[in-house]
């Protein structure tokens, strides 16, 4: 990792000093020297990086000594930013440094300044400072490599390009046939009378042999899931945090987090909610052997049916003794066979046969080394399936590495060869995951804009910076170092997923005291964070539970880079922001999160002191309960991502300045204020142009406010066409002054939406609150990658023509009150058929690649009826039809009802629809009987969520 970080400073040291030469006023004097003697002491280091690399695990001299260059390199970057961050407000704000007055008209003195009009720059004799100091503490790490005799080794960053292998699914049990019939057995069985009505089973074995894995597979086996009516997963890790334990019950149990705070409260809830339930309750990784902390769970779990169990998976045997457990099943290394066979699987994916036959030999002995550990077979073959050279097979069995046992046993060198196979940069990735806990479901995308953040990603051959991230991530998820993958139900692609826990204690091993995270659920402050050095702190991640009070000694972590709050009741964490602001300036990533309905709301004010965040380029605030942003966020140059989700609560404006912003790459919701006379009192926020200076943004995208949108003209200044990395856009015509909806401000809609104009790579639009007579604007004519549409609170009367998208997979309608009849031009034919001056003679599909179609709030829907017309095709490829609230609706489609794809319906609040399709007794069940799953006021009448 360190070779990565002096290359990011060595290339950023560089780039700026030659941007200052060329300026005329320097805002940094005299460094030149300086700057110079850096650039000379990181060179030399760089050569010996490579071989440092190597030694450190088994020398604990150089371990350290890279430990000190690695934190001189966090300070010289750190200084570099706030150089480049003052250079860019400069040219941000409007001072052309180019035509300034020559360089004797700027002072000397400190403060320094140089009058240009009104507009002041001041010199920053405290960088140069600051550099003079990091000067002399890089140039004793440099004296002292002399000490190692270290070899120059040219470090070969990774020119191989990134590989877009799908990912080769190996979460499923390999082998263990007689552990699965076992366990599921003894899960399905239902115990003699003797015994206890909940039986604890507990799997045992050593870290990576497969314990979760194997748990896995019986929770979601189709005989599990339909003998047990509640089913309940919870990591439990260490420490045994009772709280937590008991509130990931609940949420499990009954869907949604509790507002209960005391421990006992939570424990009655939880007896309360499987009374008379037959529940399977699975805990992961359980370390405790404190019987007390068990007992309380057991005595509020005894209430559920007969035949129910309770899975504990854990390292140690003495836990199963703890946990009470009446089978106990030790789970032992894979078989040579069945660990050959999963290794086959991985290593050997896609390759010819005569290379496999070529490689086979030293596989299996390579496969020997890994002691019968799945998790040390999966991460070798991952390493092993891109290299194709004999030779480099040979260097991994005659490894070194594989003699280091300070690690989990046998899993230290598998891991290690693995990462150290990394490109540097993809190891900054990696270990930057150590700052969320174990079990913590990572959003892929969102951890790509925490990579971005911290500088992790850096620019190639023109490509955007995200789709490079996205190349890190599925470098590291083919090498195995993710699993658990959910991905999105429509294009299949990963957006989420996990760490195995021992690939996640090896990420904390090598971040030791670099990246933190911890819960704190009383007053005292938790142990491990007391014991932790913040001046090495750079990462933390902190859960608050509702009785917690803020760990002050967090703010001594001067030189921390990413905050993440979770669960932060105002009482506790409000009062601390300030402070916070004031302490934390080298952070930048900054993420915020109320925990649960309890919490939400209780923070409605972000402090004015944010401005001292000058490097923060990630804000992420969460069901908080802001109205607005201090006018100090426009200070923060740096800000790529600015993320604001507030369930219920929405900002009314956006500060003056805004457009200031402008390195913005990922923006939540953009609102339009409302724009008068100087004098006017009402007069508040942007003017829709200020999104036309943000060139950058991309991704999603809401624009509220657009009923304040004065004319075309304004529409037209956002530019929304050329932003055309943005794929997800809402649009809402929603008005700070409530109007009437007349004629007038219809056709003032109409206008705006058609001058608006979206970019043209557009998947996903959502339009809410539009009062135009149509819903058909010129450009949605061409707007043909369209996948997903919503139309919501819109008042149009008749549904448009939508029929002839060829991509549209999901169309979702709803509070759209006026609507009474959808008809076939809802297929779009007509309109097509006058468009192109032809007849409907011949054969159309209408919506040919819709999956999802959903109407809900539509109250004055009475009739749909698409005709009888055999030369049309209507959505040949739905697969989920929801109808809600819709209570005069009389029927459906045949076209639809008995279609062979459709596998889901849902209605509920249908009065007609749902006596017409009653089970068994129904006029209309014979239409429907087919569908797999058919679910009516939210229970299934059919089929099941399994």
């Amino acid at each position: 990792m360190v070779d990565a970080m002096v290359s990011v400073v060595l290339e950023q040291l560089i780039s700026t000093a030659i941007e200052e030469a060329k300026e005329r006023v320097r805002l940094v004097k005299g460094v030149g020297t300086e700057v110079k003697l850096l650039q000379d002491n990181f060179e030399a280091i760089q050569a010996v990086l490579v071989d440092a690399d190597r030694r450190q695990m088994a020398e604990e001299p150089v371990r350290l000594w890279l430990e000190k260059l690695k934190y001189a390199s966090y300070d010289m970057e750190d200084v570099l930013d706030e150089w480049n961050t003052a250079r860019l407000k400069l040219q941000i704000e409007g001072v052309d440094m180019n035509a300034l007055a020559p360089r004797k008209r700027v002072c000397s003195f400190f403060p320094a300044s140089s009058c240009f009009g009104s507009k002041k720059v001041f010199l920053r004799h405290d960088i140069a400072q600051e550099i003079k100091e990091i000067n002399k503490n890089l140039d004793a790490i440099h004296r002292q490599k002399d000490m190692f005799n270290f070899s120059v080794i040219r470090s070969t960053e990774r020119s191989e390009r990134m590989h877009s292998t799908a990912l080769i699914d190996v979460s499923d049990v390999c082998g263990r046939v007689g552990e699965k019939s076992t366990l599921k057995s003894k899960l399905l069985g239902e115990g003699s009378e003797q015994q206890n009505a909940v039986q604890t089973i507990s799997l045992v074995g050593m870290g990576g042999i497969g314990k979760t894995t194997l748990a896995q597979f019986v929770y979601n086996d189709n005989d599990v899931i339909n003998h047990f009516g509640k089913r309940i997963w919870v990591c439990v890790s260490d420490p045994f945090d009772e709280y937590r334990i008991a509130k990931a019950i609940i949420e499990a149990l009954e869907g949604s987090a509790t507002n209960l705070v005391e421990l006992n409260a939570l424990l009655l809830r939880i007896n309360e909610s499987i009374a008379r339930e037959k529940f399977l309750l699975v805990l992961d990784d359980v370390w405790t052997e404190d019987y007390n902390k068990w007992e309380s769970f057991r005595r509020c779990l005894i209430n559920g049916q007969r035949g129910s169990k309770i899975l504990v998976t854990t390292r140690k045997e003495i836990v199963a003794g703890t946990m009470d457990s009446t089978d106990v099943i030790s789970i032992k290394e894979l078989s040579e066979r069945e660990c050959w066979s999963l290794f086959e699987r991985i290593a050997f994916s896609n390759r010819p046969r005569s290379e496999c036959e070529q490689l086979e030999e030293i596989g299996r002995k390579i496969v020997s080394k890994c002691k019968g550990l799945p998790l040390a077979v999966k991460t070798i073959g991952s390493l092993l399936r891109f290299k194709r050279s004999l030779r480099v097979w040979q260097s991994i069995l005659d490894s070194q590495m594989w003699q280091l046992e300070e690690f989990e046993r046998g899993l230290l060198a598998p891991l290690l060869m693995s990462y150290n196979d990394l490109p540097p940069t993809i190891k900054r990735c990696f270990l930057y995951c150590a700052i969320f806990p174990k079990d913590y479901r990572m959003d892929k995308d969102e951890l790509i804009k925490l990579w971005l953040a911290q500088g992790y990603i850096r620019p190639k051959e023109n490509k955007e910076l995200e789709m490079i991230g996205q190349e890190y991530f599925d470098y590291l998820a083919t090498r195995s170092f993710f699993q658990e993958f959910e991905t999105d139900d429509y294009d299949g692609l990963v957006v989420s997923c996990k760490m195995h826990d021992i690939v996640h204690d090896f990420a904390q091993y090598l971040t030791k005291n670099e990246c933190f995270s911890t819960e704190a659920n009383g007053r005292e402050e938790p142990l491990s964070l007391i014991n932790t050095p913040k001046e090495k702190l750079r990462h933390s991640m902190l859960i608050l539970g509702y009785e917690a009070s803020f760990p002050d000694s967090l703010l001594n972590a001067k030189k921390l880079r990413s905050f993440l709050i979770h669960n932060s009741p105002y009482d506790v964490f409000s009062p601390a922001l300030p402070r916070l602001f004031d302490q934390l300036t080298c952070l930048r990533t900054l993420k915020i999160v109320a925990g649960g309905f309890w919490s939400r709301g209780m923070i409605r004010e972000i402090p004015k002191e944010i401005e001292k965040l000058i490097h923060l380029r990630f804000l992420q605030l969460h069901d908080l309960m802001i109205d607005e942003l201090p006018k100090t966020c426009c200070e923060l140059f740096n800000l790529q991502t600015l993320e604001i989700r507030q369930f219920g609560y929405y900002l009314r404006s956006l500060p003056h300045g805004f457009g200031k912003l402008e390195n913005l790459r990922h923006l939540s919701e953009f609102v339009v204020g409302i724009t008068g006379s100087r004098n006017d009192s009402r007069s508040r926020g942007c003017k829709l142009e200020v999104l036309g200076q943000l060139r950058h943004l991309r991704g999603s995208l809401r624009i509220r406010g657009l009923g304040n949108v004065k004319d075309v003209d304004e529409a037209k200044s956002a530019e929304l066409e050329n932003k055309v990395n943005l794929l997800h856009l809402g649009l809402w015509f929603d008005k700070e002054l409530i109007e009437a909806m007349n004629e007038e401000n219809g056709a003032k809609d109409e206008a705006i939406i058609e001058a608006l104009r979206p970019p043209p790579n557009l998947e996903s639009l959502e339009i809410s609150v539009y009062k135009g007579k149509t819903l058909f604007p010129i450009w949605i004519v061409s707007s043909c990658k369209l996948k997903k549409l919503r139309l919501t609170h819109c008042r149009s009367v008749k549904l448009p023509p939508l029929g002839q998208w060829p991509l549209l997979e999901v169309l979702i309608i709803d509070w759209t009150y006026t609507v009474k009849t959808v008809d076939d031009e809802f297929l779009g034919i007509q309109s097509r058929d006058r468009l192109h001056g032809i007849g409907t003679s011949s054969s159309v599909i209408a919506f040919p690649k819709l999956k999802q179609l959903q109407f809900s709030l539509l109250e004055g829907w009475e009739e749909w009826d698409f005709g009888k017309e055999d030369n049309i095709t209507i959505m040949p490829q739905l697969k989920t039809l929801k109808i809600s609230n819709c209570s005069k609706l009389k029927s459906v489609p045949d076209q639809l009802l008995q279609s062979t794809t459709l596998e889901e319906l849902w209605i509920s609040q249908c009065p007609i629809l749902e006596e017409r399709f009653k089970k068994d007794t129904g006029e209309d069940w014979s239409n429907i009987s087919h569908i797999p799953n058919i679910r009516f006021k939210g229970d299934y009448v059919q089929g099941g969520p399994g």
